[in-house]
């Protein structure tokens, strides 16, 4: 299936989100992503592939890969950092 990722915590909860063509929302874990694919840093909006498993509210994202490359992560400037 095809998709567009709606968010992804690294971090914290090591889970988040993807949106299919239908419109369906299926979570995704962090070991749902093929070796080296988990993004790290923004990816809404990104287009995604996968298959899905589970049935019902159980259904989730699972060896999903990024059809688009991801941009390397940038470092963001605070305001009181350049005071």
């Amino acid at each position: 299936m095809r998709g567009e990722m709606l968010w992804f915590d690294n971090e914290d909860k090591q889970h988040g989100f993807i949106t299919t063509e239908d419109g369906e929302r299926l979570r995704v874990d962090r070991t749902g992503f093929k070796a080296g694919e988990c993004p790290e840093g923004k990816c809404k909006g990104m287009d995604v592939e996968f298959d899905v498993v589970g049935e019902g509210d159980d259904r989730r994202a699972v060896e999903v890969s990024f059809t688009t490359a991801i941009a390397a992560r940038r470092a963001r400037r605070r305001a009181s950092a350049m005071r």
